[in-house]
Protein backbone atom coordinates (compact mmCIF):
# COMPACT_ATOMS: atom_id res chain seq x y z
CA UNK A 1 0.00 0.00 0.00
CA UNK A 2 1.11 2.99 -1.02
CA UNK A 3 0.25 7.19 -0.86
CA UNK A 4 1.22 6.82 -4.48
CA UNK A 5 -1.36 7.32 -7.40
CA UNK A 6 -1.98 4.29 -9.09
CA UNK A 7 0.12 5.37 -12.33
CA UNK A 8 3.29 6.25 -10.49
CA UNK A 9 2.74 2.37 -9.23
CA UNK A 10 2.36 0.72 -12.70
CA UNK A 11 5.65 2.21 -13.33
CA UNK A 12 7.49 1.04 -10.30
CA UNK A 13 5.90 -2.66 -10.81
CA UNK A 14 7.27 -2.38 -14.44
CA UNK A 15 10.67 -1.04 -12.93
CA UNK A 16 11.17 -3.26 -9.90
CA UNK A 17 9.43 -6.19 -12.14
CA UNK A 18 7.06 -6.78 -9.37
CA UNK A 19 4.66 -9.89 -9.96
CA UNK A 20 2.22 -8.69 -7.09
CA UNK A 21 0.19 -6.22 -6.26
CA UNK A 22 0.47 -2.45 -6.08
CA UNK A 23 -2.43 -0.87 -3.81
CA UNK A 24 -2.97 2.94 -3.82
CA UNK A 25 -4.29 5.10 -0.94
CA UNK A 26 -4.01 8.37 -2.67
CA UNK A 27 -6.89 9.47 -0.19
CA UNK A 28 -4.55 8.28 3.20
CA UNK A 29 -7.45 6.30 4.77
CA UNK A 30 -5.96 3.20 4.93
CA UNK A 31 -2.05 4.23 5.95
CA UNK A 32 -4.18 6.83 8.82
CA UNK A 33 -6.21 3.54 9.95
CA UNK A 34 -3.15 1.48 10.23
CA UNK A 35 -1.30 4.50 12.62
CA UNK A 36 1.10 4.91 9.60
CA UNK A 37 0.41 8.15 8.43
CA UNK A 38 2.39 11.21 8.85
CA UNK A 39 -0.40 14.03 7.89
CA UNK A 40 1.66 16.23 8.05
CA UNK A 41 3.55 15.70 5.07
CA UNK A 42 0.95 13.25 2.91
CA UNK A 43 2.83 9.94 3.21
CA UNK A 44 3.18 6.92 5.23
CA UNK A 45 6.07 5.18 6.86
CA UNK A 46 7.79 2.72 5.15
CA UNK A 47 6.17 -0.57 7.15
CA UNK A 48 5.51 -3.71 5.66
CA UNK A 49 2.63 -6.01 7.58
CA UNK A 50 2.24 -9.54 7.36
CA UNK A 51 -1.28 -10.73 7.24
CA UNK A 52 -2.16 -14.85 7.29
CA UNK A 53 -4.58 -15.85 6.20
CA UNK A 54 -7.32 -15.19 8.62
CA UNK A 55 -6.59 -11.28 8.52
CA UNK A 56 -4.74 -11.13 11.73
CA UNK A 57 -1.46 -9.09 11.67
CA UNK A 58 1.07 -11.39 12.63
CA UNK A 59 4.42 -9.27 12.01
CA UNK A 60 5.37 -5.93 11.35
CA UNK A 61 8.25 -4.65 10.06
CA UNK A 62 9.46 -0.69 10.22
CA UNK A 63 12.10 1.02 8.39
CA UNK A 64 14.90 -0.67 7.38
CA UNK A 65 13.50 -4.11 8.07
CA UNK A 66 10.31 -3.04 6.07
CA UNK A 67 12.74 -2.14 3.01
CA UNK A 68 15.04 -5.72 3.23
CA UNK A 69 12.26 -8.62 2.64
CA UNK A 70 14.03 -11.43 4.79
CA UNK A 71 12.79 -10.68 7.60
CA UNK A 72 9.21 -11.03 6.19
CA UNK A 73 10.09 -13.75 3.98
CA UNK A 74 11.15 -15.91 7.32
CA UNK A 75 7.91 -15.19 9.10
CA UNK A 76 6.05 -16.32 5.86
CA UNK A 77 7.79 -19.42 6.06
CA UNK A 78 7.12 -19.75 9.52
CA UNK A 79 3.55 -19.03 8.89
CA UNK A 80 3.03 -22.04 6.46
CA UNK A 81 4.99 -24.74 8.51
CA UNK A 82 2.52 -23.63 11.55
CA UNK A 83 -0.88 -23.68 9.27
CA UNK A 84 0.18 -27.64 8.48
Amino acid sequence: MSTDFNPTLEHWKKELHADYPMLSDHMRKVTAMYGVLIPSMGIANRVSFLIDTDGKITDIFENKEALDPSGALTACSRLKHKKI
